[in-house]
């Protein structure tokens, strides 16, 4: 009798810690490459000849860490990522914002839907990266 009831509670417990974690592992990551990206940016010159391409397909790569499955990472007909790169190393400050999109589970869409943070059972998220280039004092 007890474990009829506590069954259901448990399988809810678990399923209110996976989304979370989905998430938290997402932003992980993508701080990462965001940061990884910052450094890169912050020594680039337009005399080695790169362009942002090369800069961008840096840091997919390290999203790749991230699995192409709709819970992780929306992946339809190509990547869904938005990476924005901004200055070089003759700027003040570089900054990289990622943006990523993730299906929710069955229990967070709906409230996802309800609070306004999630469309179609999808949430959107952004992280953001900056980093001085030269000292204030320079």
């Amino acid at each position: 009798m007890e474990a009829a009831f506590l069954i259901p509670v448990i399988f809810t417990v678990m399923l209110m810690l996976i989304e979370p974690g989905i998430l938290l592992y997402d932003r992980m990551v993508m701080d990462g490459a965001a940061a990884e990206a910052c450094r890169l940016l912050a020594t680039k010159s337009t005399a080695e000849g790169f362009g942002e391409d090369e800069y961008t397909e840096v840091v997919e790569r390290h999203l790749g860490a991230i699995p192409q499955q709709e819970l992780f990472h929306v992946h339809e007909g190509g990547c869904t990522y938005e990476v924005k790169l901004q200055g070089d190393a003759d700027s003040r400050e570089v900054s990289v914002e990622i943006t990523n999109e993730v299906r929710l589970l069955p229990l967070f869409d709906v409230a996802g839907s309800l609070t306004g943070l999630a469309t179609d059972g999808r949430y959107r998220f952004s992280v953001r990266q900056s980093a001085q280039t030269k000292p204030s004092w320079y």
